[in-house]
């Protein structure tokens, strides 16, 4: 074995075969594609974060809702605490509504909370700037708006904006839609979806605004399991014992968001991880170049008695050394120009004036490089590399030293 990684590290670092044009080829290939397969899993790492932490932070997990409201008894607010699973439990008021400020308007979802509870089961506050805290009060009717929302109403703290509803009220004059004129006193920058219609306001003042007197829409739930959602909302239904009230959980708003990004990250994995078995097949030429090459060497050493096992390892060592020295770049340099994407990307988008991400739940690119999957692009690679140091390693033990020697 000594002699095997000898002659391998001496052929690897010989001018006539690591510095080659064929094996600068096969490094720079294998580089390449684990460099992109990196880049690709820590932008479907990032986007899996962000929906978690971000998305998921602020919108509750489970929400139990009747027509007509419920009333927000704290015998209802225990029982569905002591479910299992269940991290906090908070009333909410919600609908649709119209935003109108400065001559703008935009659709908004109005939401009502109680800032003493929804802690429990919502990341909300930490997103917030405020501006005037002690105007989201019951009666003050101030109102937190969305950062997206805001800005196309063209709305700053202080201003007043309506909040306008769906609903109308008769009146001597005739018949005009409910509204409200409230004052924003905070803006909301998750960097998610949710600051493109969200409207947040005091649940007293929202349970005014659309005239539930003592009621409220419903509960919002946080759980510790984002995957056993749909067993705790039965379990809360039932425990709950109302009529009329259903459950909606984020795996129905969401779920097929969360699911196409696990199963987008494991597409791109199996199709790069093809570029890098493609960048392997170089490492396949290099070395049956190095093995045509070392001929002579390999017939002396068979003539001096070395085993067939001493010339399958040499070269196998060899493409090893040559291939991981191509994964360890690609992977260095893939968690470089990860780290440094998030802010080229909005570099460029400033520059260019293009938001790419316009469409998607966060108008930014995340990433995330999570060591495991770093060892497992780099396991899957240098797999592909022993792979491809068989067939020289065999070529080579097929070398009839007789033969060779003969032409030396």
């Amino acid at each position: 074995m000594k002699l095997a990684v000898a002659l391998g590290a001496r052929y690897a670092f010989s001018r006539r075969s690591a510095l080659s044009f064929l094996s600068l080829v096969a490094i720079s290939g294998l580089g390449l594609g684990v460099a992109v397969l990196v880049i690709i899993v820590s932008v479907m790492n990032g986007f899996e974060r962000e929906l978690e932490q971000r998305v998921f932070g602020v919108l509750p997990h489970i929400t139990l809702e009747a027509r007509g409201g419920l009333m927000p008894d704290t015998a209802a607010a225990g029982r569905l605490a002591r479910v299992p699973g269940v991290l906090g439990v908070a009333p909410f008021v919600q609908g649709p509504g119209l935003a109108v400020g400065h001559g703008s308007s935009a659709g908004a979802l109005l939401w009502g909370i109680d800032p003493a509870q929804q802690d429990r089961v919502s990341d909300l506050a930490r997103y917030i700037e405020w501006s005037d805290q002690s105007g989201f009060a019951p009666g003050g009717f101030g109102v937190v708006l969305g950062a997206a929302l805001a800005e196309r109403l063209g709305a700053q703290p202080g201003d007043r904006v309506m909040l306008v509803l769906p609903s109308a009220s008769v009146t001597p004059a005739g018949i005009v839609p409910r509204q409200k004129r409230f004052r924003v006193v905070g803006i909301l920058r998750s960097r998610s979806e949710v600051d493109a219609r969200a409207a947040v306001v005091h649940i007293e003042d929202a349970r005014r605004l659309f005239r539930l007197g003592q009621r409220v829409d419903g509960w919002q739930l946080r759980v510790d399991d984002l995957f056993a959602v749909e067993s705790t909302a039965a379990t809360a239904l039932t425990l709950l014992d109302q009529p009329g009230v259903r459950a909606t959980t984020w795996m129905r708003t969401h779920g097929n968001l969360y699911h196409a990004i696990g199963m987008q990250k494991s597409t791109m994995f199996v199709l790069l991880s093809f570029l890098i078995a493609v960048a392997a097949f170089n490492l396949v030429s290099t070395l049956v170049t190095v093995v045509n090459q070392r001929s002579g060497d390999v017939a002396i050493l068979r003539t001096l008695g070395a085993t067939s096992g001493l010339v399958v390892q040499t070269f196998v060592l060899l493409g090893l050394l040559l291939g991981g020295a191509g994964v360890l770049l690609g992977a260095a340099l893939g968690v470089a120009l990860a780290s440094v994407l998030p802010e080229l990307y909005a570099t460029l988008t400033a520059a260019f004036g293009v938001d790419l991400m316009s469409q998607y739940f966060v108008n930014y690119l995340p990433v995330e490089v999570r060591f495991d999957d770093l060892i497992g692009i780099v396991c899957v690679a240098l797999g592909l590399c022993l792979l491809s140091t068989w067939y020289p390693a065999w070529r080579a033990l097929r070398l009839r030293p007789s033969e060779v020697l003969a032409h030396e």
